[in-house]
């Protein structure tokens, strides 16, 4: 047996990086074939143990058990089953414009509760830093911040932050995920020449035909680890966040959670005495992310009755 990690997938083809750097494409032995039509049974970033035949094929024998999973809901079946994107992931890095397109601050709060759903780091990446004033920037990003999130300016024109974001990214698995237009591409360039390239012709690829499955592809970085390129996260759906744990996605709510007069009941929407409320009234937490919480659930609970 040899021990690798999957690459990419597509069309039952799975191309593993054994231990050695050595590059394979295999195919799924008969039982997990079977196994894999009942739901996602290898994806990249499995850690996969498989094994080569006197005629020259690979197949992969066994899938070691996850560490992390980066899921999100699949599409169909009334938005109600997980659609798992990535395996093994260490950091789900979420990249941002300072302007040029304009920050959706909404969008970077449904990135957020999935990276806590999922029990994933989460580092939020501020590109295009040069085309606003910096200290405006940190002040739009403020109360991330200050409910604990890392945040990264970044900047391809000045070169601003990219050793920081370079650090980062050496030696993880890291998700790399964000709206369109913000420069992934242009910063994974800057920290490694072709590497942006290389991981968009990869994107545009898995896009074409009919029959083609989007999904995501593991880019390797000569520094070690592993971007994981994830367009199955662009279109933001929230999985495995039932509506009562919504709150805990919200690392600023959670010192207030127990302190509420209906306790894990309370919505923090209408209920009196909520200590989340409470504590938004005396700024202790952000009005925004506050409203950001109430639209979210709003939307969710909408959801759930279209089901």
């Amino acid at each position: 047996m040899h021990p690798g990690i999957v690459r990419r997938a597509a069309g039952g083809v799975y191309e593993v990086e054994l231990e050695g750097g050595e590059v394979v494409n295999a195919v799924l032995r008969g039982r997990l074939k079977l196994e894999q039509r009942t739901g996602d049974r290898v994806v990249v970033g499995d850690r996969v143990d498989v094994a080569r035949h006197a005629d020259g094929s690979v197949t992969i024998e066994a899938v070691r058990p996850r560490a992390t999973e980066l899921a999100r809901r699949a599409p169909g079946h009334g938005g109600r089953r997980a659609k798992v994107i990535v395996a093994n992931v260490d950091q789900l890095v979420v990249v941002f414009a300072a302007a040029q397109p304009e920050p959706r601050l909404r969008m970077l709060d449904r990135f957020l509760v999935l990276a806590e759903a999922n029990d994933l780091p989460a580092v939020i990446v501020v590109n295009k830093v040069d085309l606003v004033d910096e200290a405006e920037v940190r002040a739009r990003f403020a109360d991330y911040g200050a409910a604990g999130y890392r945040i990264l300016l970044t900047s391809t024109v000045d070169g601003r932050g990219l050793e920081e974001l370079r650090d980062l990214l050496c030696g993880r698995i890291s998700a790399l995920t964000g709206p369109s237009g913000v420069g992934k591409s242009s910063l994974l360039n800057a920290l490694e020449p072709g590497l942006g390239l290389r991981t968009a012709e990869i994107s545009a690829a898995l896009r074409q035909g009919r029959h083609t499955t989007v999904t995501a592809q593991l880019v390797p970085l000569r520094c070690g680890g592993y971007v994981a390129d994830t367009p199955g996260l662009r279109e933001v759906g929230l999985w495995g966040v039932p509506l009562e744990e919504l709150d805990l996605c919200f690392p600023e709510f959670r010192p207030y959670l127990g302190e509420c007069r209906f306790g894990g009941s309370c919505t923090h929407i209408h209920e009196p005495d909520c200590a989340v409320r409470e504590a938004v009234e005396n700024g202790e937490v952000s009005a925004a992310r506050y409203e950001s919480y109430r639209a979210l659930r709003m939307e969710e609970e909408e959801a759930g009755m279209e089901y």
